[in-house]
């Protein structure tokens, strides 16, 4: 799930459904937020009593895994994308475009309501992004916290990652930065938002899933096509994410390659759709078994 989300792929939510356990954890963060929620009104010998019910046996490894593929990816992914940002795009591309076919597998009604939801969404975010002025430079403690709540809201949901969010709202670059350089204060902020957002987040999610799970999924992936407008390698590279140059920072502008430019992006998004099918694929059948 960690290797999911710390790029804008594959949604860590998408690869808890596949491997079955998907309600599990979202019975476990429900559960953690009313613990927490319960400690907040003063009732510590409630919290105790909650906090004991939880199943710490597969919240534990969970939370070591995300967290041990985020730091270990953060450094390497920041360096790709400052020395090959075309080619980063061509990689990103390739898997938000692979994690839109995943997402329609997960469909279980395809009625006209959720394709005119679907293309909606695309369209609108498409043209928001047109507007996309680049990675937000220093930003304030709010922003960090702010970041995290709806990055951590993104990764449990199914189909769209927490760092697809964060590549949106322009934060993808600051956060990275902040998990590579270890930067503790920025890192708590963003800890911290994570867990405002769990806690306001966990009440409504098995809601909204159980009751409009199709027409959710359908927003989604309208929102991950209108997006692959800020993915697009040419002609700045991963402009959103890279804070290289002023050039970079538009990251908007669509074009198409010249010459034999077309061959790396194209060859490094072909690839990120193959991977990302075979793990569905695989996930689908360890699941079954």
């Amino acid at each position: 799930m960690g290797a999911a989300d710390v790029v804008p792929g594959v949604s860590g939510g998408t690869i808890a459904l596949v491997l079955g356990i998907y309600q599990k954890l979202i019975d476990s963060i429900r559960d953690a937020a009313r613990a927490l929620g319960t400690l907040l009104k003063g009732d510590v010998r409630g919290f105790w009593i909650r906090l004991r019910e939880l199943d710490f046996l597969f919240l534990v490894p969970l939370v070591l895994g995300v967290g041990t593929a985020v730091v270990a990816l953060a450094s390497v992914i920041e360096t790709q994308l400052e020395e090959n940002p075309e080619n980063m795009a061509g990689l990103l591309f390739g898997l938000v475009a692979a994690s839109v076919v995943v997402a329609l597998g997960l469909l279980t009604e395809r009625i006209n309501r959720n394709w005119v939801v679907m293309a909606a969404v695309a369209v609108v975010v498409f043209a928001l992004l047109g507007y996309q002025q680049g990675p937000i430079a220093d930003p304030s403690p709010l922003v960090f916290v702010g970041a995290g709540a709806l990055a951590i809201c993104a990764m449990i949901l199914p189909g769209i990652s927490g760092s697809f969010i964060l590549l949106m709202i322009g934060m993808y670059a600051a956060v990275i930065h902040t998990i590579d350089e270890r930067n503790i204060a920025d890192a708590a902020l963003i800890g911290l938002g994570c867990i405002i957002g769990l806690a306001l987040f966990s009440s409504v999610l098995g809601w909204v899933m159980e009751r409009g799970f199709n027409l959710v999924m359908s927003a989604l992936i309208g929102l991950m096509l209108g997006s692959l407008r800020v993915l697009w390698p040419w002609p700045n590279g991963v402009g959103v994410i890279s804070e290289n140059s002023e050039e970079a920072r538009d990251g908007t502008g669509l074009d198409w390659p010249a010459g034999d430019e077309w061959f790396q992006p194209t060859a490094f998004a072909v690839v990120a759709v193959v991977v990302v099918l075979a793990v569905a694929e695989i996930g689908k059948r360890y699941s079954a078994e």
